[in-house]
């Protein structure tokens, strides 16, 4: 690289300063526009923000920005790797693709789920963020159910078997109610167990709550930058 390569605009600094710069300002506007947001969020890293959006049928899906020296990465876990009817499964998640806005369903080396995506750093507006999070929550929460009708029936049933032997509520696995041929108003302790065990909403990532939040949690590798 040559030193006029090397040289940002003012003939002084260094590219890797500039970019160091933009970095920097970008991350604040992110944190500035998240807060007038009024969304919950942490921050383990000036570049790396946790968005906790509640859904209706997923619990909670955790989605992290990640500010990059020219981009902003988007990462938010949807399931761990599906039990069975793996082609279906992923059928189902890549029939959803074309018609996504600015992220995507991909997988892991493990084969677990995750909505992944990059934007341009001139894209951290308060119209743009909060478009992006809405996309993220509503490909998460819209698609849960289904997927997990495909790719998690055998665990579901056994759920279920399990909590009626002990008597514990079925309220968060009444949208299943069809795989087990059973009505979902059969529910001997509706409100109690749910409210006990919150976790127990999300039968396909019970496993991975404490590493979608942990600041150093597998779930972040976008934080590898």
């Amino acid at each position: 690289m040559t030193g006029a390569a090397r040289t940002g605009a003012s003939g002084t600094g260094t590219v890797g300063t500039s970019a160091a710069g933009t970095s920097a300002a970008a991350s604040g506007e992110l944190r500035a526009v998240l807060s007038s947001l009024g969304v919950e969020f942490s921050s383990p890293r000036d570049e790396a923000f946790l968005v906790r959006l509640e859904g209706q049928h997923k619990l909670a899906t955790m989605t992290w920005l990640i500010v990059g020296a020219h981009s902003l990465q988007i990462e938010a876990f949807f399931c761990r790797q599906p039990d069975e009817n793996h082609a279906a499964f992923y059928r189902f998640l890549l029939e959803r693709g074309g018609r996504m806005y600015g992220v995507h369903f991909a997988l892991d080396p493990a084969g677990d789920v995750y909505l992944v995506g990059r934007l341009p750093l001139m894209s951290i507006t308060a119209a743009e963020i909060d478009r992006v999070l809405g996309c993220v929550l509503s490909y998460s929460d819209d698609n849960f159910d289904p997927a997990l009708m495909l790719g998690f029936a055998s665990s579901i049933r056994r759920e279920w078997a399990w909590r009626v032997r002990r008597g514990e509520s079925l309220a968060n696995l009444r949208p299943f109610a069809r795989l087990v041929d059973q009505e979902p108003a059969d529910d001997p302790a509706a409100g109690d167990s749910a409210a006990r065990d919150p976790a127990a909403r999300d039968p396909a990532a019970r496993d991975s709550a404490a590493r979608d939040s942990a600041p150093d949690a597998r779930a972040r590798p976008g934080l590898r930058t």
